[in-house]
């Protein structure tokens, strides 16, 4: 049996050495969108923690009294732990990227 590849080669769009950010396409944002859906989800829930965070902090700054020490520490930790997470989702993605491309065909 005789399999053949065709070349395939990236957009310029998604190359990463041209530091252009990938263009959503509209195959990509399915009804559940997939990975790509779930990890913009997930970015934007800790982007969202970590301007919560931020702004307790500040409210704690400005002495509210509405708001607590224990509540901005608690956010504080949710929104560092969400960072670091998402952190090491990139770095195996990343990872993961590299040992593909260095596979021999």
């Amino acid at each position: 049996m005789d399999f053949k590849l065709s070349p395939v080669t990236m957009p310029t769009t998604v190359r990463p050495s041209t530091g252009v950010r990938p263009a959503a396409s509209a195959g990509t944002e399915g009804v559940g969108g997939g990975f790509s859906g779930a990890l913009k989800s997930a970015l934007g829930s800790v982007s969202a923690a970590q301007n919560e965070a931020s702004r307790l902090q500040k409210e704690v700054q400005m002495e509210n009294p509405k708001v607590s020490l224990e509540e901005t520490m608690v956010a504080i930790q949710k929104a560092q732990i969400g960072f670091q997470a998402s952190l090491h989702v990139r770095n195996r993605m990343v990872q993961a990227y590299t040992d593909i491309m260095n596979m021999q065909v």
